[in-house]
């Protein structure tokens, strides 16, 4: 009897941190991010099969300060440009938004503005939102593969302020999650 040979694992993984963004048409390759109450953006043109994931801290950018793209209305515009540059076209693009927790009691929540920024933008450029997993309490992890335009979302089980303080290093610590559950 034969032995079957051991495939290797071609899955190319990037990891997008606050206020970066990645674009790729290799259907080898996962976007992943890990979200509190920031949100992450997730656009695909189906025919090109080219998508995108950005990962914004603030909505809009307030009045006097640099572009940065630790703002969504910045970060926005750059993910589209370059989806723009490697064939995709505007009128295609498919969007789907994670995040916006509100992580921690009692205090303004940034989560929910960072959403409603996203989904006012996405509605002036004209790019239909065809999924969403926006609000809560919990943290988030995002893969994305961004040839094929899948997305999962999976919850960050019992969040706490080392979870939470976890989502604002460059490399995620590993978290307990719910399962490969597909939700949009």
């Amino acid at each position: 009897m034969e032995a079957l040979a051991h495939k290797p694992d071609l899955t190319i993984k990037t990891l997008v941190i606050q206020g970066e963004f990645a674009t790729s048409d290799d259907p080898n390759e996962v976007l992943t991010t890990v979200l509190g109450s920031c949100v992450c953006t997730c656009l695909h043109d189906p025919v090109a099969k080219v998508g995108g994931l950005n990962h914004f801290l603030l909505g809009d950018q307030p009045t006097g300060h640099a572009e940065s793209t630790k703002y969504g209305v910045y970060c926005m515009e750059l993910l589209i440009n370059d989806l723009l540059k490697r064939g995709a076209r505007r009128e295609r693009l498919l969007a789907k938004l994670a995040g916006g927790a509100q992580m921690l009691t009692g205090a303004s929540d940034i989560g929910m503005r960072n959403a409603d920024f996203a989904m006012r933008f996405l509605e002036r450029e004209g790019i239909d939102l065809i999924g969403k997993n926006l609000g809560g309490d919990r943290a988030r992890r995002i893969r994305f593969w961004p040839a094929s335009g899948r997305t999962q979302v999976m919850l960050v089980q019992n969040t706490n302020t080392a979870e939470i303080e976890a989502l604002n290093v460059k490399k995620p610590t590993p978290v307990q999650d719910l399962g490969d559950v597909e939700l949009f």
